[in-house]
C-alpha cells in the first residue's frame, strides 16, 4: 500500500491559492456585514455564512499542508 501523498502540481498550488485567497475574502466581507447590520436575525445569519467560509478555508489549507 502507497502511504505517500501525490505532490501538487504548479497549476493545482496556483487553484489552491486563489481558492484560498477567496475563501478568506468572503470570511471578512460576511464577518464584516455582519457587524454593520442593525437586525439581529440578519447578523446571525452572515455571522453563520461567515463561519461556513472559514471551515471551507480551513479545510483547504489543511489538505495544502497534508501534501507538502
Amino acid at each position: 500500500m502507497n502511504t505517500t501523498t501525490p505532490e501538487l502540481t504548479a497549476r493545482n498550488l496556483a487553484i489552491l491559492n486563489d481558492q484560498l485567497g477567496a475563501e478568506a475574502l468572503l470570511v471578512h466581507k460576511f464577518a464584516q456585514a455582519a457587524q454593520s447590520v442593525q437586525d439581529q436575525a440578519i447578523s446571525s445569519q452572515l455571522s453563520s455564512i461567515s463561519q461556513l467560509h472559514r471551515k471551507h478555508y480551513d479545510s483547504l489549507l489543511n489538505y495544502l499542508n497534508s501534501h507538502q
